[in-house]
């Protein structure tokens, strides 16, 4: 009797104390009378309080509405699990300011009002905001507080921002869905088979659907393939496969026959797998399109509270995907499934995100954001192997490309099977700029690697030593450490992206400054990776440990975020400024200080004769979102008095010139003397300046321009011999500052010497450069360049 009644105290007391504690909306008297009010006397507005500045940053605005750009629209809040409208009543331009710079513009140019982006739908969250425009939030501002409002929704506000980025801004406009979540937040497949539960990542099972705390199914009756093509996009997968319906018919049947045997003993598994099989249908019927981003946009039937049949002669449907090649488990169906070769993502922090690029005339460029929405992401999406798009980004919010911009208001339907096969429109440089560079973030599949691995004693989350999950030979599980000799940015990068948290802003060595876990054994030493594994499993690594140090504090940790630089090379500049100098020798001393003449200059005889330099100008853009700083403080940077400057990194870029085989006949290279801004986009401050002993670096939006006449911007060539060559440049070749993308820093070109003069042709960066290329180069020279006189 005791224990009843402390279950029930238990259940009853926490509800009366929910019911009984006032919320800030609750508490407000309403003031909503039969004649509208036009303004309101500031006494009556609402400052907001401590508790709320200090949310500030968890507020969600997008723009939404129809017709718009992407800098304009309705304005909408997410507040309390729900998006909201703003009322237009004494709205102001200084409002205005406070949204465009919460959604990453630099300001506003206007205001709209009576709904002219088309009313909204659900709650009206703010009414007679009144900022003054230097709030960091909207919610900062004077209103009538949350819910709290007497209007319509043909009164709702919008808003026209300046097409200018913040630069650096992280955060992203959500752009609208059309889906009410309300109705259906999750989605999942049950595995029935149990040898599919093992693996990851489910592609095939039961597709349920997140019901109050539990999980529901969908009838399969008049259930299509478009439907299902709809469900696999919203886990990660670009394509369905075709389900053995007898497989599951068959297994239906062994069920119902041995629920129905009598005194028939049925293990506690068994028993859990035939409990499964009563379903409980929330969705009677569904009728995708196909195009659909989310299952909650399909026009949906839900059955009835009361119904005792709801899928009569039917059963759960069940749905097969096809997984996208970085997720296959099989090497063989790797090889046999190939994603597009003509676009691609860069400057995303996590798998499945980034600024989408196209390939034309071997060159890569960007799409402008006009236009840009879910059905067009998802089209790119899917070709590139994940599934339908979780958001179409817009405005360079994963930065801003480089070169051309090949597409504008693209138009896809959905179905289309690459974003070359959709509508859309050719550009000039009036119509489009970087900073309306269009991106995406993919459904990926779910894979588990994170349950895996672990950081601990960070002062954030994403910051930390790093802990890895083993089982013995009795299947006992254990956390245990990474030996930190030999780790780099290479590895910490892997960590953070199997972790989900970005970029790698550096790999650490000694982790004793941070607070230990009970965790001490070392369990993996010698890991070496690529950078562009998805987990630790799939690096190098010794067979036995072998770890010198082997005290915890030279543990290997991580330290991650979700921006970093990314730095690109002016290939064109290259090109236009290459030449051929004969230098004298009595010119070079500081030059051979610095190691940047070839070693028989070591044997000239000094200070007569001269080296024949071949000499170029570097402009190497930083196109990321974070600013690149040297990894070294300034207290350890070394001074070079022949030059009169600091060193902030040993090697910041790599001049090299290979034969056809790929091997190296001369080369250079460059200390960052000075890393700073030359210059910068309009709108953009320069914050590095080398002068004084100032910071070094290179600030989002910006450039270092290192002129072909400064010491070492050359390659010694004067052991060369006349023939066909490839000059390659590669900045930050070290890899010692985390880059969003290290396959741009690598600029190659074909180089033809006679002994006199040059020709480069066909400069690209990275992967763009192609041995087809080379091959067309030998038939035609290209440009001639400046050459000895």
């Amino acid at each position: 009797m005791q224990l009843a009644w402390s279950l029930l105290l238990g259940l009853w007391l926490p509800c009366c104390l929910a019911q009984t504690t006032p919320s800030n909306a609750a508490t407000r008297t309403p003031t909503r009378t039969p004649t509208r009010t036009p303004t309101r006397t500031p006494s009556s507005l609402s400052t907001p309080s401590a508790s709320v500045q200090s949310q500030t940053a968890q507020l969600k605005v997008r723009l939404s509405g129809y017709p718009r750009k992407h800098n304009e629209g309705r304005v909408e809040l997410f507040h309390q699990g729900e998006w909201g409208t703003i009322c237009d009543d004494d709205f102001s331009i200084h409002n205005a300011n406070v949204l465009c710079r919460h959604l990453g513009f630099v300001s506003a140019t206007g205001w709209t009002h009576s709904a002219k982006y088309g009313k909204g739908q659900g709650k009206i969250w703010l009414d007679n905001v009144q900022c003054n425009g230097g709030e960091k939030s909207i919610e900062l501002c004077k209103s009538r507080g949350w819910g709290n409002s007497d209007c319509t929704h043909d009164e709702d506000a919008g808003v026209v921002c300046k097409d200018e980025r913040i630069p650096g801004f992280v955060d992203s406009n959500v752009i609208e869905t059309q889906a009410d979540e309300n109705k259906i937040e999750e989605v999942r497949l049950r595995p029935v088979v149990a040898m599919s539960r093992r693996k990851l990542p489910i592609t095939e099972g039961v597709v349920e659907v997140r019901h109050r705390d539990g999980w529901a199914q969908i009838c399969d009756l008049g259930w299509t393939i478009k439907n299902t093509h709809v469900v696999c996009g919203m886990l990660g997968f670009p394509h369905e496969r075709k389900v053995n319906k007898n497989f599951y018919k068959r297994l239906r049947k062994r069920a119902a026959e041995t629920l129905s045997r009598p005194k028939v003993t049925v293990s506690a598994g068994g028993r859990l797998y035939l409990e499964r099989q009563k379903n409980h249908f929330r969705i009677h019927s569904v009728a995708c399109s196909g195009t659909e981003v989310h299952l909650a946009a399909c026009p949906l039937e839900f059955s009835k509270a009361n119904a005792t049949s709801a899928c009569r002669g039917g059963t759960a449907a069940v749905v097969s995907c096809m997984p996208g090649p970085l997720f296959m488990q099989s090497n063989g169906m790797k090889k046999k499934t190939r994603t597009s070769s003509n676009v691609r993502l860069k400057g995303g922090a996590r798998v499945g995100e980034g600024r989408v690029e196209v390939l034309k005339d071997n060159e890569w460029g960007t799409v402008c954001d006009d236009r840009w929405n879910l059905q067009s992401a998802s089209v790119v999406c899917r070709e590139l192997g994940f599934g339908s798009a979780k958001e179409a980004l817009t405005g360079g919010r994963m930065g801003q490309g480089m070169g051309p911009i090949y597409m504008n208001e693209v138009k896809c339907l959905g179905q289309e099977k690459s974003i070359w096969n959709c509508p859309f429109k050719n550009i000039t440089s009036e119509d489009c700029q970087h900073v309306e560079d269009a991106a995406v973030r993919c459904n990926v599949p779910h894979m588990g690697l994170e349950d895996s691995i672990r950081l601990t004693g960070g002062r954030t989350r994403y910051e930390g030593r790093v802990e890895l999950l083993r089982s013995d030979a009795n299947g006992t599980q254990s956390w245990g450490l990474i030996c930190g000799e030999t780790w780099s940015t290479k590895e910490a990068m892997v960590v953070c992206r199997q972790l989900g948290l970005g970029y790698a802003n550096q790999g650490v060595q000694e982790t004793w400054y941070w607070d230990s876990s009970n965790v001490t054994e070392m369990i993996l030493s010698g890991v070496k990776c690529t950078g562009r594994e998805m987990s630790l499993s799939q690096c190098q690594h010794h067979k036995a440990l072998s770890c010198q140090k082997a005290a915890v504090k030279f543990a290997a940790g991580v330290i991650c975020s979700d921006t970093t630089s990314d730095l690109v090379l002016d290939a064109p500049l290259v090109q236009q400024t290459v030449y051929i100098e004969d230098r004298p020798l009595h010119m070079l001393y500081c030059a051979a200080e610095e190691d940047c003449l070839s070693k028989s200059a070591a044997k000239a005889n000094w200070p007569y004769g001269h080296r024949r330099l071949l000499r170029f100008s570097s402009q190497i853009h930083n196109i990321g979102r974070a600013d690149f700083k040297p990894k070294a403080g300034r207290h350890s940077w070394v001074w070079h008095a022949c030059h009169g400057h600091y060193h902030s990194m040993d090697i910041f870029t790599h001049y090299d010139l290979m034969s056809a085989n790929g091997s190296r006949v001369a080369e250079g290279h460059k200390a960052s003397f000075c890393l700073e801004d030359s210059d910068c986009h309009e709108g953009v401050s320069k914050r590095y300046e080398c002068a004084n002993f100032g910071d070094q670096g290179i600030t989002v939006g910006c450039w270092d321009l290192y002129r072909h006449d400064i010491d070492c911007q050359w390659i010694d060539i004067t052991d060369v011999r006349p023939g066909n060559y490839i000059l390659q440049i590669v900045i930050n070749p070290n890899q010692e500052v985390s880059e969003s993308d290290f396959t741009n820093n690598a600029m190659k070109c074909n180089c033809k010497y006679d002994g006199h003069r040059v020709w480069l042709h066909n400069c690209h960066i990275g992967d763009a450069f192609s041995e087809e290329a080379e091959r067309r180069f030998e038939k035609y020279p290209g440009q001639l360049n400046n050459h000895i006189p």
